[in-house]
């Protein structure tokens, strides 16, 4: 397939030639819009709440980036068998997302389709001397995630009927989550580069962090945030199809070490577990760490993980411990 060439254009900050996590145009000295958008199929029954996971997610590449959502339009694809009562509850739960972002919600499209979509188009604002971008990491950073990993494997155990939707409350509360204060604490630092980890799991965002940055980083396996119970239902097979495919991508550069195939199996299901509206993964100077730590804290009543630290090393290789 032939690639479209990217755009040439000095207020072109970032584009789709990058893997950055939203596009950004300069529009004077002191502003840039920042552009992103993402809709997807429901991840949860309940209408109210998956409009707020798709906004929260949609809201996060935004964040990502230190930039400012300003306003938003829906992305709308649904039966017209579910009738319009759902379709306001998960409006109403992006409505009240978008709000809590302190954005505005200004119009949106809607098209009839058999299986529902649901999503946001964000527009924000930033300095273009602030953009954060997903590289620039500098050995001896230390690595930030401000979330659990272990919601695909969560609405995967839903769905065979491993777990109750009541033991699924806590994913769902994560995916909830907007990933403002995050931002807010990234604002307070000197932060290297930062991403959202969402559909190619911890260690596909990580990777694609370090590859571009030209570094490796080392990860310590008893610091990583996981849902509880996750670890377990992964290890009996609790995964979303799509987690086989970041394996098995990410065996050329998540070594297996010391550890044994099994060990090594357990670990790489739950890094490799595609997150819907997932945490921010932040690589910060050393000498910094404690200042966004107790600033996340501030925001969110809980610290963020610290698990790992950059290193010199082949570039995107991710070491575990």
């Amino acid at each position: 397939m032939k690639r479209v060439a990217p755009p040439h254009d000095p207020n072109l900050l970032l584009g789709f030639d990058t893997s950055d996590d939203a596009a950004v145009y300069r529009i004077d000295d002191h502003t840039a819009g920042v552009l992103t958008l993402d809709f997807f199929t429901p991840v949860v029954d309940d209408p109210y709440e998956y409009g707020a996971i798709a906004a929260a997610n949609a809201l996060s590449d935004v964040f990502a980036m230190g930039a400012r959502p300003v306003t938003v339009l829906n992305i709308v694809a649904f039966p017209r068998t579910i009738g319009t009562e759902v379709l306001g509850e998960v409006l109403r739960g992006g409505s009240d997302k978008v709000v809590e972002a302190g954005a505005f919600t200004v119009g949106g499209h809607t098209i009839e389709d058999d299986e529902p979509k649901y999503g946001l188009s964000v527009f924000g604002l930033v300095d273009p001397a602030k953009i954060l971008r997903n590289t620039g990491a500098q050995v001896g950073d230390a690595l930030f995630y401000t979330k659990k990993l272990g919601t695909g494997i969560a609405t995967s155990a839903l769905r065979a009927g491993a777990i109750s939707s009541e033991q699924l409350r806590p994913a769902i509360e994560m995916m909830m989550e907007l990933n403002k204060k995050g931002a807010d604490a990234m604002a307070k630092v000197h932060v290297h580069a930062a991403t959202d980890v969402t559909g190619f799991g911890f260690a596909g965002h990580l990777h694609e962090m370090l590859e571009g940055s030209g570094v490796a980083a080392r990860v310590h396996w008893s610091q990583v945030p996981v849902l509880d119970g996750m670890l377990e239902l992964s290890a009996e097979g609790m995964r979303p199809g799509k987690t086989f495919n970041i394996k098995e991508w990410a065996r050329d550069f998540v070594p297996r070490g010391v550890m044994s195939d099994e060990v090594y199996d357990e670990r790489m299901g739950v890094l490799c577990d595609p997150q819907t509206s997932g945490g921010l993964l932040v690589a910060v100077p050393a000498s910094e760490a404690r200042t966004f730590a107790d600033a996340f804290l501030q925001a969110a009543g809980r610290e963020p993980a610290l698990v790992g630290e950059v290193v010199d090393g082949p570039a995107g290789m991710m070491f575990i411990d």
